[in-house]
């Protein structure tokens, strides 16, 4: 989606994948930065390691405490951080990475076009508190939901993400587990697990636990494959369902205009996304 960003602006810029081992990703960092990269993105299991690897934090990064995309700057002679992309003849003094996340507002913009929804005054139920869930439950409570319950296999996850949001929040209501009654009803159930990844995974929601008739709809953050045993099942209760693929494209619009200070090409991102996920043309 990048390069069709880049080709639609007309910029003679390239986007690559580069596989990191997590033991050198302090090397991959600086070694970006010293190439004069104008900057990177990070998936997992990155986005937590880099926060302790980049010179300075956007605050998107310090809220979030997370880093998915990083900027790298130059210093000029009169001591103005400038991005590198700006220094097309002169030669920065010095130069520094500077981390930002935009996974947190991609799901925030996903969630308002694909499915409509504002998200103040809410009720929603997450499954999963690992990185992912993490950023998506604090982004929640940020937009004040009215209630979250945090669902987990791993119970310690969700008592150290329900403190932290406390902390953020002391206010803010976060239960642990599924609603207790059984005819609760949730605007929105989000799966933040990676469980839907591959073919034959169960569906993340315990229907014993909370049955999907309840919900009014259900966003997946898995994008590939498309419709998931959980979004399948949740279509035919007859929720309201969306993938994570407007996620993955607003995150990196988001990213796109950090790096080029450009808006970012929707459309053009958006057909290059579905055409390489999906094989669909326009």
């Amino acid at each position: 989606m990048h390069n069709a960003a880049f080709a639609a602006l007309g910029l003679n810029w390239c986007y690559v994948a580069c596989e990191v081992d997590p033991k050198n990703l302090r090397a991959a960092i600086a070694g970006a930065q010293v190439m004069g990269f104008a900057g990177i993105n990070l998936t997992v299991p990155h986005k937590l390691l880099a926060v302790d690897m980049v010179d300075a934090l956007d605050a998107s990064a310090k809220i979030w405490g997370a880093v998915n995309t990083i900027r790298f700057e130059g210093r000029t002679t009169k001591g103005d951080w400038l991005p590198l992309r700006e220094f097309e003849t002169d030669t920065p003094v010095e130069t520094r990475s500077v981390g930002f996340n935009t996974d947190a507002d991609g799901l925030a913009n996903s969630l308002r076009e694909d499915l409509n929804m504002e998200l103040r005054g809410k009720k929603v139920l997450l499954l999963g508190a690992g990185g992912a869930g993490r950023t998506a439950a604090l982004k929640l409570a940020s937009e004040h939901v009215s209630e979250l319950f945090l669902v987990n296999r791993t119970v310690s996850k969700v008592q150290e993400l329900r403190g932290e949001i406390a902390r953020l929040h002391p206010s803010f209501c976060v239960g642990e587990g599924y609603p207790n009654s059984r005819e609760t009803k949730i605007d929105l159930v989000i799966n933040a697990t990676s469980l839907g990844l591959k073919a034959g995974d169960a569906s993340p929601l315990d229907e014993s636990q909370f049955p999907l008739r309840q919900a009014g709809a259900v966003y997946d953050m898995i994008y590939r494959p498309a419709e998931t045993a959980l979004l399948r099942a949740a279509r035919a209760a007859g929720c309201k369902t969306a993938n994570g693929l407007g996620m993955l494209l607003h995150q990196g619009a988001r990213s796109f205009e950090i790096w080029t200070a450009r808006p970012a090409p929707l459309e053009a991102m958006r057909r290059a996304l579905e055409e390489n996920i999906y094989g669909r043309r326009a």
